[in-house]
């Protein structure tokens, strides 16, 4: 039992620098404001629980595959569509949602475009009134914004590669 817990408790990432922590946070303070302003601005809700958790990713872990843009915007466009399919056969139905998830989870590793955030879609489409093209304009402006600002942040010094340069992926 005591090896089990000592499993459940063993840390897989490196250690990180405190600046690089820092410099994570006030990136994605710097682009949940943008994504909020503008909803302000243009009276569209921008501001989505999933565009969170892609800041955390796209400034905490630029490397991960799961951070390179073509994963973002292919996993939100592949969670939109799945998400719209479900409620379009069945529609009000909590089932439906459930279905949803596990099929974008599905549709995204056999297109190799996995966003974690963008399997939460059909949670939000089940519980919000943003649904089809407004759902996928909605998490499309917020991710463009947020990948735009990846490309800045990750040029400043210390300079980490994002995007992930061709030559390392297969």
């Amino acid at each position: 039992m005591r090896e089990f817990l000592k499993t459940l408790l063993i840390r897989h990432e490196p250690p990180i620098a405190i600046s690089a922590n820092l410099r994570a946070g006030v990136a994605a303070i710097i682009g949940m404001s943008l994504v909020g302003a503008i909803s302000a601005w243009t009276g569209l809700p921008l501001l989505l629980a999933p565009l969170g958790a892609t800041a955390g990713l796209l400034f905490g872990q630029p490397s991960s595959p799961l951070s390179q843009p073509v994963n973002v915007m292919g996993g939100y466009l592949v969670g939109t569509i799945v998400c719209e399919g479900a409620f379009l056969f069945f529609p009000g139905e909590w089932i439906a949602v459930a279905a949803a998830v596990g099929l974008t989870i599905v549709l995204m590793r056999g297109l190799r475009v996995t966003h974690s955030p963008a399997a939460a879609l059909p949670i939000l489409g089940f519980g919000e009134p943003v649904h089809g093209l407004e759902l996928f304009m909605v998490v499309f402006l917020s991710s463009v914004l947020l990948i735009a600002l990846a490309f800045v942040v990750h040029r400043i010094p210390p300079r980490r590669p994002y995007p992930l340069p061709a030559d390392h992926s297969d």
